[in-house]
């Protein structure tokens, strides 16, 4: 998925550190980083709270296996607590079956009465338009 990634470091560092748009703690280990997480607030109108999106979860491959992801989930269900939300949410794509397994073995249930949609491109574009 490497060949799909478009975001340009001074995109990622005005959306972080100038707009603050969302969070990413950073986990290391003999002073590399080895894995990191990127989430923001969303809020529920079914609950009226916050709730935590987790838009991405990484742990470097020479890294996997160690129990560093478990970490960092937990880090995240922490935080979720901490600040009065509801519910960790995210996507996992189908095919990532090592994910699902990983989520899974977190307790994580998933939503298949749902389905995700999305505008982008030009498509948004139009219906912006519309107005």
């Amino acid at each position: 998925m490497a060949d799909q990634v478009m975001a340009a470091e001074g995109v990622l560092f005005d959306s972080l550190f100038v707009k603050h748009q969302a969070e990413v703690p950073i986990g290391a280990l003999d002073g590399l980083p080895v894995t990191f997480a990127l989430f923001f607030h969303d809020l529920s109108a079914f609950l009226g709270k916050a709730n935590l999106f987790l838009e991405d979860l990484f742990v470097d491959e020479g890294y996997r296996g160690l129990g560093l992801g478990k970490i960092m989930f937990s880090s995240l269900a922490r935080i979720a607590v901490e600040r009065g939300c509801e519910r960790l949410d995210w996507w996992c794509l189908d095919w990532n079956t090592p994910g699902v397994a990983f989520y899974k073995s977190m307790g994580a249930v998933p939503m298949s009465d749902w389905t995700d949609h999305r505008l982008e491109g030009e498509r948004l574009g139009k219906m912006a338009d519309l107005l």
